[in-house]
């Protein structure tokens, strides 16, 4: 077995002992199951199976390009024909071991379904597998992008796929799973390979590049490994793209140039920008960034990693373990608050998704730019004691994010003179509420997500005979009965009657009326119109006539502002 923990150097074919030159990604190509790279769950459980001699007849491996599926099928039928036993490490010296690595082992038979995939070439295939093998212990029969089979090609299999002869394995591999018929899926053994994580990926260079004597930064190494997307063999190939760009090495550099990526500085100088409303210096980037070679999808990919940072830094106060402090995010995120971070990467994620419908590539990324500077989100991150500590005593305006410094609405902010905030609203009477009443109340309150469902399907109980400002209130299910929704409810509450009130919630079917009750009631007043109008139009009366027409039920719908003569539904 090699002592090398991330790939073998191929065996010689020449019998002068010269090696061709080959790509990183052939060169390094896992030849044992212990130079598999970050596959450990599947390498386990095959040679589990080896040791143990409990041997499917069928393996299905799926998963993203170039992290292992045909390698590992390629190391399994090694082990399953190796000459010295049926072992969990094929030798990888024996002469079939070095003839399946050269692709001449005669019961070693693999295939490309997206070539072969028509019912002629399975069933050649098939009729092949009922002979015993000719020099091995099996016939091993790997099937690459198998969910490219024509469906008769997939019916062909079946019979064979369930009563395989004894010494005939199938080795199937393909990147959609969901495309291959359940009746094949439930006839075989099926591992799910993973993507790398980044930092493995790394290693995994670092130490290729180390064996082949090239120099490297590792800088250069984690931009090649996020490019890479978690494939181990897009990530040798772009590490072969780099050493021949820059002349034998691989730099941070070049790699950021063949890549079209952007520096770090110039991205913090961005996002700073945005986070500033600096709409000229942001697009004035834009257009360096672009000018410069930089692409627009690697710079919205940076972007929205920066914004995760931040997120990370406000929420717990600093990166991960592994990660170094970084004062550029810390800085931002004094500046960013969470929900406005969170709010950036999801326009960046989805500008980047949608960058090839744009007209072109410099538009695309200048509107999500602009979107990035338009959308503000109007929430200050605060738990709700402090949220609910700063409806009592408005805070000032030089604490708040300067996105919300200056809006009329922005928590926190003093209303004009002539606006009438919470403090200057004449307290209406508690003893006033009535369970009529609470539906139109619930309506008033500026309320989303369950917080509006709880003001929706609650039903007024009365005033605690206890607790001053304290509402009872029946709500149906427990679900809205969470801490965090009736301090919502009750902050808004609070704001909408102009002075402090709590609520104490009870769970149980409800014996007064609700909003979403009364919105029942007046969309039903509302359909009965709609269809008494449309049935009593002499239009539609003389289309009925002439050509024997009908209403087809349910069609019909009320659009356009209520008729100010609808009656209010009672409670």
């Amino acid at each position: 077995m090699s002592d090398n923990l991330f790939g073998d150097l191929p065996v010689s074919t020449d019998p002068g002992g010269a090696q061709p030159p080959l790509v990183l990604a052939r060169k390094w190509r896992p030849r044992q199951f212990a130079t598999v790279v970050g596959q450990d769950h599947v390498v386990r459980a095959l040679q589990h199976a080896l040791t143990s001699r409990r041997l499917h007849h069928a393996y299905l491996f799926t998963g993203a390009r170039g992290v292992g599926k045909t390698t590992l099928a390629r190391i399994f039928a090694k082990a399953l024909n190796c000459e010295t036993g049926l072992v969990a490490e094929p030798c990888g010296q024996c002469g079939s071991c070095r003839e399946i690595d050269a692709g001449r082992f005669v019961d070693y038979i693999e295939i490309d379904a997206a070539s072969n995939r028509g019912v002629g070439e399975i069933q050649q295939l098939l009729e092949q597998a009922r002979f015993a093998p000719t020099a091995g212990r099996f016939k091993v029969y790997v099937i690459d992008e198998v969910h490219m089979l024509s469906g008769h090609a997939f019916n062909a299999m079946l019979k064979t796929l369930e009563e395989p002869p004894a010494e005939v394995k199938f080795v199937l591999a393909t990147t959609d799973p969901q495309k291959i018929p359940v009746t094949v899926l439930s006839r075989c053994l099926q591992f799910n390979l993973k993507n790398l994580r980044q930092e493995l990926l790394v290693a995994h260079l670092a130490h290729v590049l180390t064996q082949e004597s090239v120099a490297s930064e590792p800088q250069a190494l984690e931009a090649l490994a996020r490019a890479a997307q978690g494939s181990v063999r897009d990530g040798l190939s772009l590490t072969d793209q780099a050493i021949a760009y820059g002349g034998g090495s691989v730099s941070h550099e070049a790699v950021s140039a063949m890549l079209g990526l952007v520096g770090r500085e110039t991205l913090v100088e961005l996002a700073l920008a945005i986070a500033k409303d600096d709409a000229q210096t942001t697009l004035t980037l834009a257009d360096q960034l672009l000018g410069n070679g930089a692409l627009a999808s690697s710079v919205l990919d940076d972007l929205a990693r920066l914004y995760h940072e931040v997120v990370v830094q406000s929420v717990i106060g600093k990166q991960p373990e592994d990660a170094s402090p970084d004062p550029a995010v810390a800085g931002l995120a004094a500046l960013v608050s969470p929900e406005h971070a969170q709010l950036c990467y999801q326009i960046t994620t989805l500008g980047r998704r949608d960058l090839g419908l744009a007209p072109d590539e410099s538009t695309g990324f200048e509107m999500v730019l602009l979107r990035l500077l338009a959308f503000k989100p109007e929430l200050v991150w605060a738990k709700p004691a402090t949220r609910a500590a700063a409806l009592r005593a408005p805070a000032s305006s030089e604490r708040l994010p300067k996105s919300l410094v200056g809006r009329p609405n922005a928590p926190g902010v003093a209303p004009p003179a002539s606006a009438a905030g919470p403090s200057q609203l004449t307290a209406v009477p508690l003893s006033s509420l009535t369970a009529a009443s609470w539906p139109a109340l619930m309506k008033k309150l500026s309320l989303s997500g369950l917080s509006r469902q709880f003001a929706q399907q609650s039903s007024f109980e009365g005033l605690d005979p206890i607790r001053s400002n304290c509402l009872l209130v029946r709500v149906p299910i427990a679900a809205l009965n969470e801490p965090s929704l009736v301090t919502r409810v009750a902050e808004a509450l609070s704001a909408t009657l102009g002075q402090s009130v709590s609520l104490k919630v009870s769970v149980g079917p409800l014996e007064g009326p609700t909003a979403a009750a009364t919105d029942a009631v007046k969309a039903q007043a509302l359909q009965r119109r709609a269809e008494e109008s449309i049935a009593n139009s002499p239009l539609v009366q003389a289309i009925i006539r002439e050509f024997d027409a009908t209403i087809v039920p349910g069609s019909i719908r009320w659009i356009g502002p209520e008729p100010e003569d609808l009656e209010e539904p009672k409670p």
